[in-house]
């Protein structure tokens, strides 16, 4: 799921001038004339840029999809999003319709939408606290993969020439289908079914089938244990959410590390790289072979990060990845306002590329969405999803947008931009973030009350604003207790 959005992050990249060709060339049989340079240049940025719209649609539909099919279920469906986006752009040279790569990309971006919302929900729920971090890593770790894969089948020597760039799109099938085939044969979320269903047989199985073990008594009470303490496991609106007390800074942090983790400067890296290479006196046509190691110390960095994280900790990462960046976009800075009076610093350019996109990877290219899946409980967490797909999508557009212009006004200097932001996320995740860490949600939310002003007998309570229960009404629901094979009812 995470790998199809990291290759359509980087697919577009080989074959633009391809693209851009075939827009002109279609413009030109339909209407007599060529597409001026400016409508060029405008469609080609809506072709980029309308991927994150369709994201921000995938991440607001998340949560009544995550409801009504089930984790599961939903990125078992969300693969017929990539294959329609895959058969319309593949198809799009074919028929001659620039429109049809267009809405492809729209609809692509909806399935990788779903997929960062529903994905790390999904591996959240079904991990042991022991390796929580590492397995919401795995997000993380296969976004790399997915741009590294596109740079790879971008070289001309694959897809990377005129006639076959169709192929780069149409190769998105493989991953959905393979995922059609080995879904269906994984469990569904043990805690969606036992805490939303409340289907305890067939949460004691996916229990069983994912640790390994026959005896997952213990696993059953720890989740029913939360169901009690929750009271309620009606699935919180977001306007809920924002409104209780109880979970204020963590909102609060998840929309700070979601909106750095798209305007930390990333994108601005990969857009001043083929410039960088060459500056270095790297022959042009070996350019697109030189970038691979950009996507391979990207995979190398978010694996090495998946390794250590139940080590080193959540904040240490985040924190310590953020702050490398700082002091790499500031060398960065100087090295390219430099560059032309001395030799050598072209390469430390390059040295600092590298860098850049390593400290990315080790914390912040990954650990904002193993800290959503943390910080809130079963009924909470799909709304809290949304508001992190949310601010990720809108940030991620706004960095498109904007970018260009902020690029021509500073020069080099817009680094320093992305560095503020940096040590603006480094300095509040310092003085706000608790570490998490092994902590179960009832321990994470001790960590916040003293921040969110509310005790933790409050914040049990407080789920719920605008509906709750006063506790004489609770006290008189019936209750079931098990004695002796025999099922007694009664009213406490």
């Amino acid at each position: 799921s995470s790998f199809l959005y990291g290759y359509n992050l980087s697919v577009v990249n080989a074959p633009a001038a391809y693209i851009k060709k075939f827009y002109n060339e279609t413009w030109e049989r339909r209407y007599g004339f060529s597409v001026d340079e400016s409508t060029l240049t405008l469609l080609w940025s809506i072709t980029v840029s309308i991927f994150a719209i369709g994201g921000l649609v995938g991440a607001i539909i998340v949560t009544p999809i995550v409801k009504f099919f089930g984790r599961k279920r939903t990125l078992l469906l969300n693969n017929l999003f990539a294959v329609t986006a895959a058969l319309l752009m593949s198809l799009s040279l074919l028929a001659g319709s620039f429109e049809m790569l267009i809405l492809g990309r729209i609809i692509m971006g909806v399935d990788a939408g779903i997929s960062l919302s529903a994905l790390p929900m999904y591996l959240s729920e079904i991990s042991p606290k022991e390796i929580r971090g590492s397995l919401g890593q795995v997000t993380a770790i296969f976004i790399c993969i997915g741009v590294f894969t596109g740079q790879v089948l971008g070289l001309p020597e694959i897809f990377g020439q005129e006639p076959r760039w169709p192929y780069l799109f149409g190769a998105i099938i493989v991953p959905s289908l393979i995922q059609v085939v080995i879904l269906p044969f994984l469990p569904e979320s043990p805690r969606y079914l036992l805490l939303e269903k409340h289907n305890t047989s067939k949460a004691e199985k996916a229990f069983q089938t994912f640790l390994g073990k026959d005896d997952v008594s213990h696993e059953v009470e720890e989740v029913l244990a939360e169901s009690r303490v929750q009271r309620n496991t009606k699935l919180v609106s977001i306007l809920q959410l924002l409104r209780t007390h109880a979970v204020r800074w963590q909102v609060i942090t998840v929309v700070v590390t979601m909106g750095c983790y798209q305007l930390c400067g990333l994108n601005a890296i990969w857009y001043y790289t083929n410039n960088i290479f060459s500056e270095a006196g790297i022959n042009h046509e070996t350019i697109p072979y030189v970038t691979l190691s950009t996507g391979a110390v990207e995979t190398v960095a978010a694996v090495f990060s998946g390794l250590v994280i139940e080590r080193l900790g959540r904040r240490p990462l985040l924190i310590g990845g953020f702050g490398l960046m700082v002091v790499f976009f500031a060398v960065l800075t100087v090295s390219l306002t430099l560059q032309k009076t001395v030799h050598w610093l072209p390469y430390l350019s390059i040295f600092c590329i590298l860098a850049i996109i390593a400290s990315f990877c080790i914390g912040p290219g990954g650990i904002p969405f193993v800290l959503t899946g943390e910080f809130f409980q079963q009924s909470q967490r799909p709304a809290a999803f949304m508001i992190a797909g949310t601010v990720n999508w809108l940030s991620n557009f706004a960095v498109g947008l904007l970018f260009p212009f902020i690029q021509a006004g500073l020069q080099t200097y817009c680094f320093l931009v992305f560095a503020a932001i940096c040590l603006a996320g480094a300095t509040y995740l310092f003085f706000v973030l608790p570490e998490t860490k092994n902590k179960t949600f009832h321990e994470i939310s001790q960590a916040f009350a003293k921040r969110n002003k509310v005790s933790l007998e409050m914040q049990e309570m407080n789920h719920y604003p605008g509906e709750r229960k006063s506790s004489a009404e609770q006290e008189s629901n019936f209750t079931s207790s098990v004695n002796n094979g025999e099922t007694k009812k009664g009213i406490v």
